[in-house]
């Protein structure tokens, strides 16, 4: 038999939805409190609170004076006066003296209950669906959404004055002065020295775009990237290959760190020397953390969800390396809008992810075909396909360039200019690289000098 201690109610606080009402009937502007945590009447428990809530709601929007008066002329006339106690009940809640502070921690319970509510809703459907037996696929597709709707509730007050920011800074000021390696901490270096001085190292939040023409060497550039942050700098990097195969991705990481020629390794023409150095890179190599995902036409939803699950299961995501930009999809369904659109869209949501998780993200982009019919083919920020979007979005944007791609005969041979076309906040500068093509290696060209003597 079951006993009545054993029932349990969904959650809920009645006295905080009580303070809340009680808020609005003190301070009509204590509603602006709650606009940022976008309570509804919804988020309210008692079905009584609700019709109350919905009724300051249309008050409000038609900007007339909250108060027991108007708020029971309303409830009157929508036919729920007699439902919520009547007007009584309206006096019994505005003699409830709520500070505006208190009042939005009211607001926050509220709103917290509401969404335990909806979780518990969630996963009754979950379990109602399993139990009819639906089909698997279409259930996982569901339960995603579902949980993604749920994560998109925010608790976070955006709206912060300047005094309060600026305490903070002064915190993080005195705590960098007296510990100045928590500079270096949270971001990745590239592991090229002059691209590091003019980048300061790739920041936490911020969107990288690095763009090319084919053929430039640009998965090569961002595969050393992850090699020096994962090996130098032990950070964990995620590497979401479009275009070719983990197996791929592998074989171009192990020649560059063992420095044997790709074809070698493709075609399995090893000596004794090539497996030692082979063995010896595998090695070190199984010792990092990179995580490659090969899956093609990958949306921007399974990318989040990889993402947030790698940041919870490993603790530590560091990095994120998308080749590249123009092969994403903004979901696996066709939109209205056109391919310019949602590049623009994918864009946004990869800086707003990069903000989120709080990690550089390094996106590959394809450069238009208008270089190719320039005498000076030298990549310019107009040359983006989809540029307006990315161009706004991205913190930095790299341009790789080779001339001897164009000029075989030209002294510059293997050498591969960097432009920063875009720096936010910094200089825009170029650098200049030595690209060992066989192994698909980038060097500084004072290590590659030191290296020839």
């Amino acid at each position: 038999m079951v006993n009545i201690e054993d029932l349990k109610l969904p959650p809920h606080n009645i006295e905080a939805e009580k303070g809340v009402i009680a808020a609005v009937f003190l301070d009509n502007d204590n509603m602006y409190i709650f606009d940022w945590l976008a309570l509804t009447d919804k988020d309210f428990y008692l079905k009584e609170h609700q019709y109350i809530y919905k009724a300051i709601l249309e008050l409000r929007n038609e900007k007339k004076t909250i108060d027991v008066v108007t708020l029971s002329d309303r409830l009157k006339k929508d036919w729920v006066l007699d439902n919520i106690g009547g007007i009584d009940y309206l006096y019994e809640l505005s003699s409830i003296i709520v500070s505006p502070s208190v009042a939005k921690e009211y607001a926050k319970i509220v709103k917290e209950k509401s969404v335990l509510r909806q979780i518990l809703k969630t996963a009754q459907k979950i379990i109602w669906d399993v139990y009819e037996e639906k089909d698997i696929h279409e259930i996982l597709d569901t339960i995603e959404k579902r949980i993604f709707d749920l994560t998109q509730v925010d608790f976070h007050d955006s709206l912060r004055h300047i005094k309060e920011i600026l305490d903070q800074r002064a915190q993080e000021y005195v705590e960098i002065v007296d510990n100045p390696e928590i500079l270096e901490k949270n971001k990745v270096l590239s592991g090229y020295k002059k691209l590091d001085s003019i980048l300061w190292g790739f920041k936490p939040g911020e969107l990288i775009i690095l763009a090319a023409r084919p053929s430039m060497g640009k998965t090569a550039f961002s595969l050393n990237l992850a090699i020096n942050a994962a090996l130098k700098q032990q950070k964990a990097v995620a590497i979401f290959s479009l275009e070719m195969s983990s197996e791929q991705i592998v074989d171009r990481i192990l020649s560059s760190v063992s420095e044997i020629p790709l074809y070698k390794i493709h075609k399995w023409l090893l000596d004794e020397e090539d497996f030692a150095k082979l063995g010896e890179a595998m090695e070190k190599l199984s010792e990092v953390n990179i995580y490659i995902d090969d899956r093609w036409g990958s949306t921007i939803p399974e990318l989040k969800s990889k993402l947030r699950r790698l940041k919870i299961e490993k603790w530590q995501l560091d990095m994120v390396i998308i080749d590249y930009l123009q092969l994403m999809s903004w979901t696996q369904f066709k939109w209205a809008w056109n391919r310019v659109q949602e590049i623009a869209e994918i864009s946004r949501w990869l800086k707003e992810l990069a903000r989120e998780l709080k990690i550089p993200i390094i996106a590959l982009s394809q450069l238009s075909r208008a270089v190719e019919q320039r005498p000076d083919k030298r990549p310019q920020l107009a040359d983006l396909r989809e540029s307006w979007a990315i161009e706004q979005d991205a913190d930095a944007v790299l341009m790789l360039y080779r001339e001897d791609y164009y000029d075989p005969e030209t002294d510059r041979k293997w050498i591969a200019d960097v432009f920063i076309r875009k720096n936010r906040n910094w200089p825009v500068w170029e650098v200049q690289l030595y690209f060992k093509k066989d192994i698909m290696k980038f060097y500084d060209i004072e290590e590659n000098e030191e290296m020839m003597e």
